[in-house]
């Protein structure tokens, strides 16, 4: 599992460099520094102890279950 945390921060890392380089109009570059942030901070929180039961309790209050 930890493999694909690392991998979602490696595409957050690309994504936010990517967002800063180019020349986007104002709102993509917006849209793709926000997921890049957001990917970023998800694979951090799932690296931390105890996340795994955290996002158990919380999808299944959701109701959804695997």
């Amino acid at each position: 599992m930890g493999f694909w945390y690392f991998l979602i921060l490696l595409m957050g890392i690309v994504l936010l460099i990517t967002a800063f380089r180019k020349q986007w109009m104002p709102s993509k570059k917006w849209l793709a520094s926000l997921t890049g942030v957001c990917m970023i901070a998800f694979s951090i929180f799932m690296f931390q102890d105890g996340s795994a039961e955290i996002m158990q309790q919380l999808l299944n209050q959701m109701n959804i279950s695997f």
